[in-house]
C-alpha cells in the first residue's frame, strides 16, 4: 500500500467521524463533535491559509538550497538537507500546535509573566560564551545537539502575551482618565523600562531586526488597548531618533542603509544581496522562470532559502505567484485583527490584545521582509514567516497561530453560549 493510499484512507476516516458545517455567520467551521462539552469549530480557511504558506515554504526551501546544499560538505552532499530538516521542524511545530490549542487563554494569561520571563532569561543566556553560539559575527544560537534554539522567536510570542496581559491589568491606568504624568509613570512607563531592557540585550546579539519587531508589537498592544493617545506622539518620535542612533553609530548597519540608498553603486559591496535580489525579481517578470529554473540561488544570491527566499520565489514563479503569497499574508494578517474584534464584542479583552498582536507580529515581519527583498528597506536579516528556513521561527510561528486558533474557537463558543 502506498503512502497517499494509507493518507487517503485515514482523512476519509477522519472527514466521516468530523462532518463539515457552517452556520452561515463567519468563516467555515468544522465540529470535533456534536456535544455542548467537547465542542470544537475551528477557521478552515485560516489553517489551509497557513498550510498553503508552509507548502509553498517547503518547495522553495528546496528549490532554493538544493544547489548549495548538493556542493556542501557540511550537508554531505545531500540535495534534500535542508528540506528534510524543515519538514521535520514543520512536524514539530505541528504537533506542538495541537497541544498549545488545548490551552484556553485564561491559562495563557495566567502564565504570560512566566513565558517571558524563560525568554528574557534565554536570551540572556545566549549572549553567555559557551552557551550561545556566534555565526556570522552574531550569537542569537543556543545549540541542542544537532539544532539550534532562537530564543528571540520565543521573545517575539511571549511579548505578545506580556504586553497584552500589561494592559489589561494597566487598563485603568493606561486610558486617558486621569493626569498624564500618572498614565505616564504607572502605566506607560513601567512597560517602556522593561521593554528597552529586551531590547538592550537583543541588540548586544546584535539583532536589530527582532529588536524592532519585539518592541514595535508590545507598543502597539498598548496602543490598541487604548494608551492615552497624548503619550502616543511622543513615544513614536523617542522611537524613531533611537533607530536612527543605532544606524547612525554602528558602522555595518551605516554601511548597509548607504547600500539600500543606492545599492548599484557598491554592487560588489554593501549593495551586493539587495541588487542580486532585484535582478532575481526582474527576471522572474509576470509568470516567472518556472519551479526550480532560478538562477540566482546558484551562489548568486546569498541567504537565498532564509531571509531572501521571496527573491527566489519571484524569479521561479514571477509576479502572479509572488501576489498570491503576499494576499495570503496580507488575509493572515487581516483575519488575526478580525478574531481580535470579535473577542472584544464578546468582552474577551486578554484574547482580543493577542490576537491583534499576533496580526501585528504577522504584519510587521512579512512586511519588513517584503520590503528589503524589493527594495524597499534595508537588510534586516529578518525571514519570512512559515516560508523561510528555520527551525525556531518555523516552530514558533506555528505556535503562536495555534493560540490564535484558539481565540478564534472560544470566541464560537462564547457566541453559543458555552463557557470557556
Amino acid at each position: 500500500m502506498s503512502v497517499a493510499t494509507m493518507f487517503t484512507g485515514v482523512t476519509e476516516r477522519i472527514a466521516a467521524k468530523l462532518p463539515w458545517r457552517s452556520d452561515g455567520r463567519s468563516a467555515s467551521m468544522r465540529p470535533l463533535s456534536s456535544s455542548g462539552g467537547a465542542l470544537a469549530e475551528f477557521d478552515v480557511a485560516l489553517v489551509w491559509v497557513v498550510a498553503f504558506l508552509v507548502a509553498i515554504g517547503l518547495l522553495m526551501v528546496y528549490s532554493s538550497s538544493i544547489a548549495s546544499a548538493s556542493e556542501s560538505r557540511f550537508t554531505r552532499g545531500s540535495a534534500s538537507y535542508f528540506l528534510l530538516r524543515q519538514c521535520m521542524f514543520v512536524v514539530i511545530g505541528a504537533v506542538l500546535a495541537l497541544f498549545v490549542f488545548d490551552t484556553s487563554l485564561r491559562t495563557w494569561e495566567r502564565v504570560a509573566p512566566i513565558v517571558f520571563i524563560v525568554a528574557c532569561v534565554l536570551i540572556v543566556a545566549v549572549l553567555i560564551p559557551g552557551i550561545g553560539r556566534k555565526v556570522n559575527g552574531a550569537r542569537r544560537w543556543i545549540p541542542l545537539g544537532p539544532f539550534s534554539l532562537q530564543p528571540s522567536e520565543l521573545m517575539k510570542f511571549s511579548m505578545i502575551l506580556f504586553a497584552a496581559r500589561y494592559a489589561v491589568t494597566k487598563a485603568a491606568v493606561i486610558h486617558a482618565a486621569q493626569p498624564i504624568k500618572q498614565s505616564l509613570v504607572n502605566g506607560l512607563g513601567p512597560f517602556l523600562l522593561i521593554a528597552l531592557a529586551v531590547s538592550v540585550v537583543l541588540l548586544r546579539e546584535p539583532d536589530f531586526g527582532a529588536t524592532l519587531v519585539v518592541l514595535s508589537t508590545g507598543l502597539l498592544i498598548l496602543f490598541m488597548a487604548g494608551l492615552d493617545h497624548r503619550l502616543v506622539l511622543p513615544v513614536v518620535v523617542v522611537g524613531l531618533v533611537a533607530a536612527v542612533a543605532l544606524v547612525w553609530f554602528e558602522p555595518y548597519r551605516l554601511e548597509r542603509f548607504f547600500g539600500f540608498i543606492d545599492p548599484w553603486k557598491e554592487e560588489f559591496g554593501s549593495g551586493y544581496q539587495l541588487t542580486q535580489s532585484l535582478m532575481a525579481i526582474g527576471r522572474g517578470g509576470v509568470f516567472g522562470l518556472g519551479l526550480g529554473a532560478g538562477v540566482s540561488k546558484h551562489y548568486y544570491l546569498p541567504e537565498a532559502h532564509t531571509d531572501f527566499i521571496l527573491a527566489v520565489t519571484a524569479e521561479e514563479l514571477g509576479l502572479l505567484g509572488v501576489a498570491v503569497v503576499i494576499g495570503a499574508y496580507a488575509w493572515l494578517t487581516w483575519r488575526a485583527f478580525a478574531i481580535g474584534r470579535e473577542a472584544r464584542r464578546l468582552e474577551q479583552p486578554f484574547a482580543a490584545l493577542v490576537a491583534q498582536g499576533i496580526g501585528t507580529l504577522f504584519g510587521i515581519q512579512s512586511l519588513i521582509n517584503i520590503a528589503v527583498n524589493m527594495g524597499f528597506a534595508p537588510t534586516k536579516g529578518l525571514t519570512l514567516p512559515l516560508m523561510s528556513y528555520g527551525g525556531s521561527g518555523m516552530i514558533a510561528s506555528l505556535v503562536t497561530l495555534s493560540v490564535l486558533l484558539r481565540i478564534d474557537w472560544e470566541n464560537r463558543r462564547l457566541e453559543r453560549g458555552f463557557k470557556v
